[in-house]
């Protein structure tokens, strides 16, 4: 089988869309798109995870699309920025790209044997 670990930056684009979609939406169409981008999200996470650590996935999954949504709001949609979140989201980063990481390195070792 294939690493499916690609799927997650359209996962994460989606997950960004339909946080700022809920809070943002108006109308119809954007409530229907916002939907359609709550499907595509989780269906790529749920056909990541067929394959790969689900835990993994659904942390890594979460916490991009956590960190992207706040980058996003700060960025271009004027919400306020501070010390503390800019510590925050590095930290979450630094969790989701450990857990990346020991995550691969633990399956390595069950397939090497070694310890």
């Amino acid at each position: 089988m294939t690493s499916k670990w690609w799927l997650m930056l359209p996962a994460t684009l989606c997950e960004i869309g339909w946080a700022l979609g809920a809070k943002y939406a108006h109308g119809p169409v954007e409530w229907l798109a916002t939907l359609v981008l709550v499907t595509v999200s989780l269906g790529l996470a749920t056909w990541m995870a067929r394959t790969l650590p689900t835990t993994t996935v659904y942390t890594v999954f979460v916490g991009l699309g956590a960190m992207g949504t706040v980058v996003v709001d700060i960025a271009f949609l004027g919400a306020p920025f501070n010390v503390l979140t800019l510590m925050l989201i590095v930290t979450l980063l630094i969790g989701v790209v450990g857990l990346k990481l020991y995550s691969s390195r633990q399956k390595e070792v069950s397939c090497t044997g070694s310890h």
